[in-house]
């Protein structure tokens, strides 16, 4: 059954997006609006939680959200399934979104994506990817927004623990905001492809940490808050106790 569910999720998925080829020659013939593409970029994003909730019984919900300040911030979550990269553009509307280049080989969602509040990186080159990261990321908060960061790079399994790559506490340092870490448990329902299943995600936005931390201090305090938040889900956290005993 849950096979059968991925299959008609994935085919949902493709008749829902080619539904906005027509838009996105609208925007084309217009001169590529930001605001509507970013509205439809919303629409595209909530019609794939729809279908994931009603097609496969997966659904979210949100822990902690105080934590999210009224000005921007920036967001570091852990970063375990295609479902936060577009869930996040319904949770933080206009939040600005550090994404690997790769995502704009997607058919259609790609061009919305590249228009949409996100900040695109070639991470074959890791200095020009970091000036970017900063650079834009500069124009996103003097533009309002919000700055989400995956700072594992990659999706990551569960039960590993949380290891941060270089550049995240460059940008930290840079945008000198408060920092809200964010512990999804994403993987355990969609961990790659359409491979999906029914359950609940929780999204738990941690206590932000200030800004003026050294280094040491940010990724000490932020990788490790979302560590030990993982530890929820994990079969046996390291503490011994984990998702099994809580």
């Amino acid at each position: 059954m849950a096979h059968a569910r991925s299959l008609l999720f994935a085919a949902y998925w493709a008749a829902w997006t080619t539904l906005f080829l027509a838009p996105l020659a609208v925007f084309l013939l217009s001169g590529s609006p930001e605001r509507p593409i970013r509205r439809a970029t919303r629409l595209w994003a909530r019609g794939i939680l729809a279908g994931l909730r009603h097609i496969v019984g997966l659904r979210y919900v949100e822990e902690g959200r105080q934590h999210l300040p009224a000005k921007p911030c920036l967001i570091v979550a852990n970063h375990q399934s295609t479902w936060e990269t577009l869930a996040f553009l319904v949770l933080v509307p206009d939040v600005a979104i550090v994404a690997k280049r790769e995502l704009l080989a997607i058919p259609v969602v790609g061009w919305f994506l590249r228009r949409s509040p996100m900040i695109v990186i070639d991470r074959g080159n890791g200095t020009q990817a970091l000036r970017t990261m900063i650079d834009e990321g500069r124009a996103a908060v003097a533009a309002g927004r919000s700055v989400l960061i995956f700072p594992e790079g990659t999706r990551g399994d569960i039960d590993a623990p949380l290891r941060f790559k270089r550049g995240v506490e460059l940008l930290y340092g840079r945008l000198g905001l408060p920092v809200v870490p964010v512990a999804l448990n994403s993987g355990l329902f969609w961990p790659g492809g359409m491979a999906t299943r029914a359950g609940t995600v929780v999204v738990s936005y941690l206590t932000a940490v200030a800004p003026g931390l050294t280094a040491a201090e940010f990724l000490r305090g932020t990788e490790g808050a979302i560590d030990r938040e993982l530890d929820r889900w994990r079969p046996i956290g390291r503490d011994g106790l984990g998702a099994k005993a809580a």
